[in-house]
């Protein structure tokens, strides 16, 4: 019977498609990390204040990066080069998500507008990132060789999260509100056709590097065209509700390390 247990089960426990999957990763984070950080250097005066924010998000992608390269290492593995149609970030990028890398790499200040919607894309993203890091959590959070990983980055993920929440709600009751909710709505539908096609690309690479019969790759390729279904139907009205966090001031203060990384 497949589940997502068994399947990351069989994932992990193989050395070709653990090197892969921890590769995707690291890559996504890294990248994620880049691009905080080039926002936070570019942030309006204006709004000077979410710098030191947006500079704790991209330092947490950075070792997020880490921790997965350390796992790599941990296995005597070396990271792979990251097939183009499993690279989620450069994909939400070709679909507008997120703000173009051209305009991160000018030395230019940023406008009051590109960081909301900067936070609108990442209020989706960083969804879509804790929902799959408390899927991992629930099965695996005390899986030996990831326990520990993925709890830390769990825990960063519902901060990231947190922070979004409260600054889209900040900025909603600043006038911002139109262009939140336009930004939001148009960013989960793209979102969601991208973790589609992310998902049914890396299905099928993990296919191919574990011998997987074509009855179990066609399931779980229905499964995913399911899922996408159910998310386009309504499931995404989940990633673009706004209300105000638990934990506040979530990404106040310096970075937490990973020593054990």
């Amino acid at each position: 019977m497949l589940s997502a247990r068994s399947l990351f089960q069989e994932i992990i426990d193989h050395d070709d498609s653990f090197q892969l999957f921890c590769s995707i990763a690291a890559s996504g984070e890294a990248q994620g990390g880049w691009e905080n950080t080039r926002i936070a250097a570019l942030v309006p005066p204006g709004m000077a204040t979410l710098a030191p924010k947006i500079a704790r998000h991209g330092a947490d992608e950075d070792k997020h990066g880490r921790i997965f390269n350390a796992l790599l290492k941990k296995r005597g593995l070396e990271a792979v080069p990251v097939p183009p149609e499993t690279d989620y970030t450069m994909l939400l990028e070709q679909h507008g998500i997120g703000l173009a890398h051209d305009k991160l790499r000018r030395d230019e200040p940023l406008t009051e507008e590109d960081i909301v919607i900067y936070l609108a894309h990442s209020r989706v993203t960083e969804q879509r990132a804790a929902d799959q890091m408390d899927m991992l959590v629930k099965h695996f959070g005390d899986h030996p060789e990831l326990g520990n990983a993925i709890r830390m980055i769990c825990n960063d993920e519902d901060n990231h999260l947190a922070y979004c929440h409260e600054e889209l709600l900040r900025l909603a009751a600043d006038g911002h509100g139109r262009t939140i909710h336009h930004v939001l709505r148009a960013s989960a539908l793209a979102e969601i056709q991208v973790y589609r096609d992310v998902s049914l690309a890396v299905m099928s690479h993990m296919g191919r590097l574990l011998n997987w019969p074509k009855a179990k790759s066609a399931a779980l390729a229905a499964g995913i065209h399911g899922m996408y279904a159910y998310e386009r139907f309504g499931g995404w009205h989940r990633m673009i509700s706004l209300a105000l966090p638990e934990r506040r001031g979530a990404l106040d203060g310096p970075p937490t390390a990973a020593p054990a990384f």
